[in-house]
């Protein structure tokens, strides 16, 4: 699936308008728009924040998932995940 079309799908599926998401996203009606239709591309952070809004955990990892390492020059979402105080 790709990103701008999740993005739509999750923020419909929280029965949320694009006006109400860009509020609660800090940006414009307007870049909603361009993030859902690709014509910006989406940062690490946003689809995090977009996950978190629309309640959507399983979908970040299922477009983490998607992503060809081999052939994208977009930034991967990193870093660590403490499990149980092992780290």
């Amino acid at each position: 699936m790709e990103i701008p079309a999740a993005l739509t799908k999750m923020r419909k599926g929280a029965k949320l308008k694009q006006s109400c998401m860009a509020k609660l996203m800090g940006m414009t009606r307007s870049n909603i728009a361009k993030l859902e239709t690709g014509r910006i591309q989406t940062k690490a952070e946003d689809l995090l924040k977009w996950c978190k809004i629309t309640n959507n955990p399983e979908m970040l990892m299922v477009l983490y998932a998607a992503v060809d390492i081999a052939t994208t020059s977009a930034p991967l979402i990193t870093g660590f995940i403490k499990l149980g105080g092992l780290i």
